[in-house]
């Protein structure tokens, strides 16, 4: 198992994600206890020292038997990390009963890391109102009590937003955690989002790495590029070699459902291998052709903007709907940054009038574009 040095702790590279375990009649809130059991018991022997879970996963039910499965060993044998369930703004207020829960849940006395659960667009101005909720002085309060050792967050928002939470949290946070991929690389941003957490010296723990599993299987004439580079090497390593050489990039969070892919998560953690540029660049032409075939090619130039009596921002917009048509399934993170919106800036609130096509350098048909767009929010 390869280990990185986090202040006077050594973590598994490899962590242990409690949002996708073996389930029953296909029910994700019916967890298959004895099989979840089972991979944890594994992972141990095989050097995973780092264990994720968190309120909302499995309707609730992660953390339950994540307590119940981890019970069996000695609490200094594995570090523990949860998290403060934002994404939901009711929550808020309600933190110091929903901490107690958490530990009562889990079976511990503290959390080694903890997190304020995916900073974004929705509620970012929630946690920023110390004045009305008091989130981060009792989460702060709780590390002085030592019921949390290390205090971060984990991040889906645009990098705007980050910066935000960064400018008022920023000396408070350890560590943080965001979706990296080779695909994400650019698509997302997390290259910037990196150089930012790296500005800051904050260390970097990464989600899904394989995108939900989109990454572990690849159209044949992707692989096979792979595969003449690599013979040996498996679809989903690449995506794991690829994070191994990422300068801050602690711990990676794999949601593993089987013990399969568990086996082969473990064999590819076991030595580090990381890319080359040839290889890298082999997975960024890839990553471009896979979404450039169903992405509209907007640049952001923003001439559009100031052609729209509506006010739109329309760059925005388009790159919310480049991620949630590429995603397509369990798209999560264009519905959540829209939620955020008044309905007068939604892509329903375009007039269908042109004025920002005639502008626009890319000849993209906008208000077509936003149209499918709320018709695909709208069947949701």
């Amino acid at each position: 198992m390869i280990y990185r040095t986090f202040q006077d702790m050594q973590l598994s590279m490899l962590g242990f994600g409690a949002m996708r375990l073996p389930v029953l009649d296909g029910d994700d809130a019916k967890i298959d206890e004895a099989g979840a059991i089972a991979m944890v018991d594994e992972v141990i022997k095989g050097g995973v020292n780092y264990f994720d879970t968190a309120w909302g996963y499995h309707a609730g039910n992660s953390e339950t038997v994540m307590g119940k499965a981890l019970s069996a060993y000695p609490r200094s044998s594995f570090y523990l990390a949860s998290k403060f369930p934002s994404y939901d703004l009711s929550n808020f207020g309600k933190h110091e009963e929903i901490f107690a829960e958490q530990l009562k849940k889990c079976r511990v006395d503290h959390f080694d890391f903890y997190l304020c659960h995916n900073v974004c667009e929705l509620n970012i101005d929630a946690y920023l109102n110390e004045e009305a909720y008091h989130t981060l002085s009792f989460l702060k309060q709780q590390k002085k009590n030592g019921k949390i050792r290390h205090l971060g967050f984990s991040a889906h928002g645009t990098i705007e937003t980050i910066r935000r939470f960064l400018a008022a949290y920023g000396d408070d946070m350890e560590f943080c955690q965001l979706q990296i991929n080779w695909l994400d690389w650019d698509f997302q941003n997390a290259k910037d989002k990196v150089a930012l957490l790296q500005k800051h010296g904050i260390p970097v723990w990464v989600m899904e790495p394989l995108r939900g599993g989109k990454l572990a299987q690849l159209a044949p004439s992707y692989a096979a590029q792979l595969q003449a580079l690599r013979p040996d090497e498996t679809i989903p390593a690449w995506s794991f070699r690829f994070l191994q050489d990422i300068p801050g990039v602690t711990v990676v969070l794999s949601g593993m459902s089987d013990l399969a892919q568990l086996r082969g998560n473990l064999a590819t953690f076991a030595e580090e291998k990381p890319l080359s540029e040839e290889e890298k660049r082999t997975l960024f032409a890839i990553a471009r052709d896979m979404t450039e075939k169903s992405s509209v090619p907007c640049t952001a130039c923003r001439y559009c903007t100031t052609h729209c009596p509506q006010g739109l921002n329309i760059p925005y917009l388009l790159e919310l709907y480049n991620e949630h048509t590429f995603t397509k399934t369990g798209a999560f993170i264009a519905p959540m940054a829209l939620s955020a919106l008044p309905d007068d800036k939604k892509p329903s609130a375009c007039v269908g009038c042109r004025s920002c096509e005639k502008v626009c350098p890319q000849q993209i048909k906008i208000s077509e574009v936003l149209a499918d767009f709320a018709q695909k929010l709208s069947s949701k």
